[in-house]
């Protein structure tokens, strides 16, 4: 509904509803630009990226890869009483994360107080048109007090949340944002879902020591991924342990003996299970919002449309990061704030405007080996018609010479026959999305094979690999 301005509380030039990263980004770099800013949030600051993705994330991975190297110290001559074999404390665990993660909330408030930025504590939705020109705000405080207030631009940026189950019995799965903080670890997990959260859960919790079986309906996990690294990824994760079962999905969960669940799937098999996660993909945070009072239109998905310049239909009202459902990765979101700040409020002195730009975009998969991946697949460049060059090599990495693991590298390169420019770059392998990252800028420099074949390589190293490659695999 409509407040009349004699009603509100407060009037700003932008207002964020939503403290994930993008909101926090945009809010700072508005600030900075002298707006006046106001960010509500109902939660912990940080968004989900913080608290119950990116970052806990690669911090449980991090544990899971001790137990990994534990293991793999012995080939390189280090000894320990059998009985003295170490062992996960989840509960230690547990606390430092939710340590790391305090501090981290801490940053995030530190950084709006630091910008001058008015942070509101509570849900927030919106009034619609006010007198003006301006759009209407309300906040409503956990004790249940509202306060409402007008701006002249205002952002949505809630993110996205997981998927729940819509299984009989889907009410005894849980999600990825309780699996950092379960109350006892799952010696038995049940993940559904092939996608990169799915199989990141499933090779990290394997890691810890959990007996991990994930079900996924499709063909071959880690759908939008370049082929070939999908089928090299399931197979270490097979190798290292993990149960993997494709064609197949859950009909039903129920409720078990000792707080187990039992897991009916439909090529008849029955699963038993401490925990299931449905890991079966997100969809947007656009709960309570109000939009179609103030005429913010969404897809099909739920998405909130918008335009190149992340302005929704109703005018004042823009919108960025997972809620628009273009690319749901944390870096995207940041970049977006940054570009949508400097179209409304200017760049900072001496800077041109930062324009968005999703070609090139890097990513990477936490799995056990970790995928690292840039530009086109293999898949994408053939259907694009491009003739192309497929380079690529599947070796054991030198650690693992001594080790005893079995688990081995893939590294690849698309090279555009025409050009001779590099289109599409992928590694699955230890420290993957690191070396992935360095490749980016060259990928965004528009860097040729030649000059690939050009660079003198660090050795030893994996990433070696990429500036030595001179077989062609396919054409």
């Amino acid at each position: 509904m409509t407040r009349p301005d004699s009603l509100l509380d407060s009037s700003f030039d932008l207002f964020v509803i939503g403290g994930g990263s993008g909101g926090v980004r945009a809010a700072r770099m508005a600030a900075q630009r002298g707006a006046r800013v106001a960010l509500a949030e109902g939660s912990r600051m940080g968004g989900t990226c913080v608290n119950v993705g990116c970052i806990p994330k690669k911090l449980y991975s991090y544990a899971a890869g001790y137990a990994e190297a534990f293991e793999e110290a012995r080939g390189f001559g280090w000894r320990w009483p059998q009985a003295a074999a170490p062992q996960l404390d989840w509960a230690a665990l547990k606390s430092a994360r939710a340590q790391e993660i305090a501090r981290l909330n801490g940053v995030y408030e530190g950084l709006m107080t630091q910008a001058g930025v008015a942070v509101l504590r509570g849900q927030a939705g919106l009034l619609g048109p006010q007198a003006g020109g301006l759009q209407g705000v309300q906040v409503r405080a956990a004790d249940g007090q509202q306060t409402a207030h007008a701006a002249r631009h205002v952002l949505i940026a809630t993110g996205g949340m997981p998927r729940r189950a819509s299984v009989p019995g889907g009410e005894l799965a849980i999600t990825s944002d309780e699996m950092f903080d379960l109350p006892a670890f799952p010696r038995r997990l049940l993940v559904v879902g092939g996608g990169y959260i799915g199989c990141e859960m499933a090779s990290i919790f394997h890691g810890l020591g959990a007996d991990v079986t994930l079900v996924y309906r499709g063909e071959q996990v880690l759908r939008g991924f370049d082929d070939e690294v999908r089928a090299f990824a399931a197979r270490q994760m097979q190798q290292a342990g993990v149960r993997v079962l494709t064609r197949c999905d859950v009909r039903r969960i129920s409720a078990g003996a000792d707080g187990a669940r039992q897991v009916e799937l439909t090529d008849g098999q029955i699963i038993t299970a401490d925990a299931v996660l449905y890991a079966t993909g997100r969809e947007p945070n656009t709960r309570g919002l109000n939009l179609a009072a103030a005429g913010v239109a969404v897809d099909a998905g739920g998405h909130i449309e918008v335009d190149e310049h992340f302005a929704t239909r109703a005018p004042g009202i823009y919108a960025i990061g997972d809620v628009v459902g273009r690319m749901a990765l944390t870096p995207v979101a940041l970049a977006e704030g940054m570009a949508l700040a400097d179209q409304l409020f200017g760049p900072a002195p001496g800077q041109p405007a930062r324009q968005m730009n999703y070609r090139n975009i890097p990513t990477a998969v936490f799995t056990h080996p970790p995928i690292g991946t840039v530009g086109l697949t293999e898949e994408q460049a053939r259907a694009a018609g491009r003739p192309i060059r497929v380079y690529r090599s599947d070796f054991r990495p030198l650690r693992h010479t001594l080790s005893g693991s079995s688990e081995r590298a893939l590294v690849k390169l698309i090279v555009d026959d025409a050009s001779d420019r590099v289109i599409g770059l992928h590694m699955a392998g230890p420290d993957a999305p690191e070396i992935t990252q360095g490749f980016a800028v060259a990928l965004q420099c528009g860097a040729t094979k030649a000059q690939f074949d050009a660079t003198i390589g660090i050795h030893p190293t994996l990433a070696e690999e990429f500036v030595t490659l001179r077989q062609v695999a396919r054409n």
